[in-house]
C-alpha cells in the first residue's frame, strides 16, 4: 500500500529546495480529496518584488517581504480560483502563528510535517500557540515519519 502521506512530504521537500533564501527553505504542498494536487508554495519573495543585493543583504528589510510557504500556496490557489476548503497541507516545517491562522482561513482540514525535526527552542512558544489555533479551529495536525518506505 502506498504511503501518500510520506509522498507528499517528499515533493514540499523537493518545493522547499526553490527557496531563494537557504535559511527559511519551508515547502508546502496542498492536496484536495482524492489526492489531486491543489496548490504548491516555498518560503520566498513574493511575485513582483525584487531580490535585489541591498535586500538580499538587509535582512531589517528583507524578512518583512518574505511570503511563508503556506500563504504562497493559498495566494497561488486564490489567483487560480482553486479552493482550499477540506485539503490536507503537506507541509516540511510545523506552521508558525501567522502560516496557521492563514490555513484556518483557508478552510485547510488537516496539516501533516515530519515528525523527525529538532525545533529550535526560540520558535517552541510560537508554535504552541500555533497548535492551539489550529486545535481551537477544529484543524487536524499530524506528524509523520518522512524518511518511511514510500513503496
Amino acid at each position: 500500500m502506498a504511503n501518500w502521506d510520506v509522498r507528499f512530504l517528499q515533493l514540499a521537500d523537493h518545493i522547499a529546495g526553490w527557496s531563494k533564501d537557504p535559511s527559511t527553505r519551508v515547502g508546502c504542498v496542498v492536496v484536495g480529496p482524492d489526492r489531486e494536487l491543489r496548490s504548491t508554495g516555498f518560503n520566498g519573495f513574493p511575485r513582483g518584488i525584487e531580490d535585489s543585493a541591498e535586500r538580499l543583504h538587509d535582512r531589517n528589510r528583507k524578512y518583512p517581504l518574505v511570503c511563508h510557504a503556506e500563504e504562497n500556496a493559498i495566494m497561488h490557489a486564490a489567483r487560480v480560483g482553486v479552493s482550499l476548503k477540506g485539503c490536507i497541507a503537506y507541509v516540511t516545517w510545523p506552521p508558525c502563528t501567522r502560516c496557521a491562522r492563514s490555513l484556518i482561513q483557508a478552510g485547510v482540514q488537516e496539516i501533516v510535517y515530519p515528525a523527525d525535526l529538532e525545533i529550535p527552542e526560540r520558535w517552541l512558544e510560537d508554535f504552541q500557540i500555533s497548535s492551539e489555533m489550529l486545535d481551537e479551529a477544529g484543524v487536524l495536525v499530524r506528524s509523520v515519519l518522512a524518511t518511511a518506505d514510500a513503496e
